[in-house]
């Protein structure tokens, strides 16, 4: 039998002035996309405002429930993924994200590219993401999903369709992650 490990993809709403127009350009429930290796969203990674009070200055960040953008927003709604993986994939990709962590002041927000994908067309820079331009790019390069099954511009609510990922939370993003900070020691994991 294969050992099985998982990581999950958190696609939310935080109710922001920057969500509210981005759901108006996209038609979409929800627009943005994060990516967890922790059943109880301890740490996510994506690209976002890097300060929960300004939404100009962005890049990569780590989001938790409990601290930034998601605590200020506490009625955030999100629906969680959770993806089979390998181990060697997970932990690949745990290291992957730590060390763009330790190294985020090389990565950039892709303002240009999030516009210009309102309209349909790709613009892409080395280390300049926005948040489901780098989700699917991670999942690619650690073999996660193919990228050539989905469009060069990835919206958020497009990860709901990855191959072998199931739904396991509809819901309040804060009220889910409570749920698992009462079963944790939480504040090892603040940082």
């Amino acid at each position: 039998m294969d050992e099985r490990a998982e990581i999950y993809i958190v696609i939310s709403r935080t109710g922001t002035m920057l969500s509210k127009v981005l759901s108006l350009f996209t038609g979409s429930a929800y627009n943005h996309a994060s990516i967890s290796i922790d059943i109880g969203m301890r740490r996510m990674y994506s690209f976002g405002r890097r300060h929960a009070y300004n939404p100009i200055v962005g890049g990569f960040v780590r989001e938790s429930p409990f601290f930034g953008t998601f605590r200020r927003f506490h009625r955030t709604e999100a629906v969680i993924l959770r993806v089979p993986v390998t181990p060697e994939q997970q932990k690949a990709l745990s290291d992957h994200l730590e060390y763009m962590y330790v190294n985020k002041r090389q990565y950039h927000y892709n303002f240009i590219g999030l516009v210009l994908a309102s309209v349909h067309i790709v613009w892409r820079r080395k280390n300049w993401f926005y948040c489901s331009e780098f989700v699917r790019d991670t999942l690619d390069r650690f073999a996660i999903l193919d990228a050539d099954d989905y469009n060069a511009i990835v919206k958020p609510m497009d990860l709901l369709s990855i191959p072998h990922a199931e739904v396991i939370y509809r819901g309040n993003l804060r009220a889910y992650a409570d749920r698992y900070q009462k079963t944790c020691i939480f504040s090892q994991y603040m940082v």
